[in-house]
């Protein structure tokens, strides 16, 4: 691919297509109930990342904080994608407040050397998918969860591992949480909307990747409101690793550096062939937050929380959840 800047200032081609495959790798993120609540525009060096508020779940998520964060991993997919073919960006994160859905821009600044773990870790960004079957009963090394921390940190998030005790707490507020949400009429409507069946549009959660039956566990996984085809197998979480994400601020910017820090600490786990699945239910009630925030001793905002353990090698885990055409999240804006 050749550049074709001039002398007055035209944007090379390169750039822009570079950005745009981003994008398209960024489609790869988690997110929440795999709504893909975002939207790129590519416009010459530069690639804006917006909310797509027509796939912001207005029961579960009114605030738009899980929004943000399904977002903020979809930011952290484009940097490493960008990464690993040479390009050097700066991100400015929710830089208009008179445009709440613009959350942030990434601007190409030139080029930088490419290093084996930016290539590895694209590859990484590629195979990810949520499995939510039991774990093994196989301990995680502590040098590993070092690792995750230290990865949570370069994102400017923080995690906290949950002490063997605080896991029965931790497990207190996400049954509670379950339980407030199933007792709403439209809270069920939405999660029928996202959660069954096959999911031909690229959106939601097909049954493939739900659970068969609820599996054994001490801190509940989401529920969906119905079974899947995912069988469950026998193993529990006895030798699971939980943790908080959290910050300084409850905020849209600091949602935003979550995600990202969501997807590095997932991208990590994987490196170290360990599962990790997101658990949102305790953050998503007002109630159950108070109580993870004295998990943290007062001291931070939560994010999310994490389970992080060893799955089973000898079966198969789930397939990847549909996505959407590139057509319809990337936009590339013609000169």
């Amino acid at each position: 691919m050749t550049d074709i800047d001039g002398e007055d200032g035209t944007v090379s081609v390169s750039e822009e297509v570079a950005l745009a495959q981003a994008a398209r790798t960024a489609g790869l993120a988690p997110s929440i109930h795999n709504t893909q609540p975002w939207r790129w525009r590519v416009d010459g060096s530069t690639l804006d990342l917006r909310a797509e508020r027509s796939r912001q779940l207005a029961v579960t998520d009114p605030v738009g904080r899980m929004l943000a964060i399904s977002c903020g991993a979809a930011l952290h997919h484009a940097r490493v994608a960008l990464a690993a073919e040479g390009w050097a960006v700066t991100v400015n994160l929710v830089p208009d407040d008179n445009d709440q859905d613009l959350l942030a821009q990434l601007t190409v600044t030139g080029r930088e050397a490419v290093t084996p773990a930016a290539m590895r870790l694209l590859q990484t960004a590629r195979i990810r998918h949520t499995d939510r079957r039991p774990l093994t009963d196989t301990p995680i090394d502590p040098a590993v969860i070092d690792s995750l921390r230290a990865a949570c940190s370069a994102e400017g998030t923080r995690m906290h591992v949950l002490r063997p005790d605080a896991i029965v707490e931790l497990a207190a507020a996400a049954t509670r949480a379950q339980a407030i949400e199933e007792l709403d009429p439209s809270w069920r409507d939405e999660m029928a909307y996202w959660a069954g069946g096959a999911r031909d549009g690229g959106l939601g959660l097909p049954d493939e990747v739900i659970p068969s039956t609820e599996p054994a566990s001490t801190v509940p996984g989401r529920y969906f409101g119905r079974t899947g085809d995912l069988p469950v197998g026998s193993g529990h979480d006895t030798a699971a690793v939980y943790a908080i994400l959290y910050g300084d601020e409850d905020t849209p910017r600091a949602w935003l550096r979550a995600g990202e820090a969501l997807s590095a600490v997932w991208l990590d786990a994987i490196e170290h062939d360990v599962a990790l699945v997101p658990l949102s239910a305790a953050v998503e009630i007002i109630e159950t937050r108070l109580a993870l925030r004295r998990m943290l001793a007062g001291v931070g905002e939560p994010f999310l929380v994490l389970r992080v353990g060893v799955a089973d090698p000898d079966h198969p885990g789930p397939s990847h959840t549909p996505r959407l055409p590139t057509d319809q999240v990337v936009e590339i804006v013609k000169h």
